[in-house]
């Protein structure tokens, strides 16, 4: 699969975070403080991995910045994106189930290089649900996407 990385920070998560989805066999674009020369503001390299998902270049992202907050932010302004900040395990399952997450945002304070692995475990095994109540809701936010490029 093809991961589109970003953080704002190079911290031992980050790195670790590359290193770990390059060892499950995933091809990792990265960007920002993971890429030379890149630049490093959480709105800018969160928004470059996430139009590599919505362009159909990348198939998921995970984007990272010292909460977490602001990278899922500038990763959902982008239209097709639907970015879910996940702090444990059942979060990561809940967002890829329900909500068909195509972009994991990380806090780079709060995840331990367990929890890391926790968190991909649980996204990567996470399937997106048929049950069609589910399925409206996602139809409903690619709406909302719609509209807004409409307007």
């Amino acid at each position: 699969m093809r991961i589109s990385v970003s953080s704002d920070m190079d911290e031992p998560v980050a790195r670790a975070l590359v290193a770990e989805l390059h060892e499950r066999g995933h091809e990792v674009r990265a960007h920002g403080a993971l890429s030379l020369g890149d630049d490093t503001q959480w709105a800018v390299c969160s928004e470059a991995a996430a139009r590599e998902v919505a362009s159909g270049t990348a198939d998921q992202a995970v984007v990272c910045c010292w909460t977490g907050t602001g990278a899922s932010i500038a990763a959902n302004k982008v239209p097709g994106v639907r970015a879910a900040l996940c702090t444990d395990a059942g979060t990561a399952d809940g967002a890829r189930r329900w909500n068909d997450a195509n972009v994991l945002a990380l806090s780079l304070r709060l995840t331990s290089g367990p929890l890391l692995k926790e968190i991909l475990d649980a996204w990567f095994a996470g399937v997106p649900s048929d049950d069609p109540e589910d399925r409206r809701n996602v139809e409903r936010t690619a709406r909302l996407d719609r509209e807004r490029a409409g307007s």
